[in-house]
């Protein structure tokens, strides 16, 4: 299954993101929430909007991949969105707006497309 290529590598995004908080943590100490430190709420902002996006958009490739989408569209997807996380992960943590921006409109397309793609490919005979 392609998708789970995609869905091990956003995994190892989302761990990436969960240490730069835990050394935030460290770093100034603060056992809960973010304790006012802009690094930590920054560090906390990048994870929180990976786990806002990635777990449904890896659903929706598998569901694509599931209902017989080309290998191809399955593999370009899944580059164009993990790409496009790691570009707003990255500008996040950085203060990059521009990365920021191109970062969700790389994360917007691929769902859109997805969800499209899911709507074409959806086996409608066998719904009912």
């Amino acid at each position: 299954m392609i998708t789970a290529l995609y869905a091990s590598l956003l995994t190892l995004l989302m761990m990436w993101l969960a240490v730069q908080v835990i050394k935030q943590r460290r770093t100034n100490r603060v056992a809960h929430a973010d304790g006012g430190i802009e690094g930590l709420q920054i560090a906390r902002s990048a994870q929180g909007n990976a786990v806002d996006y990635i777990p449904i958009t890896v659903i929706l490739l598998a569901l694509v991949e599931y209902n017989g989408a080309n290998s191809l569209i399955i593999h370009g997807l899944g580059v164009l969105f993990l790409v496009g996380r790691i570009i707003h992960a990255r500008a996040i943590l950085a203060k990059d707006l521009k990365g920021r921006v191109m970062g969700m409109k790389l994360t917007f397309a691929v769902m859109f497309t997805l969800v499209v793609f899911n709507l074409i490919y959806l086996p409608f005979d066998k719904l009912w």
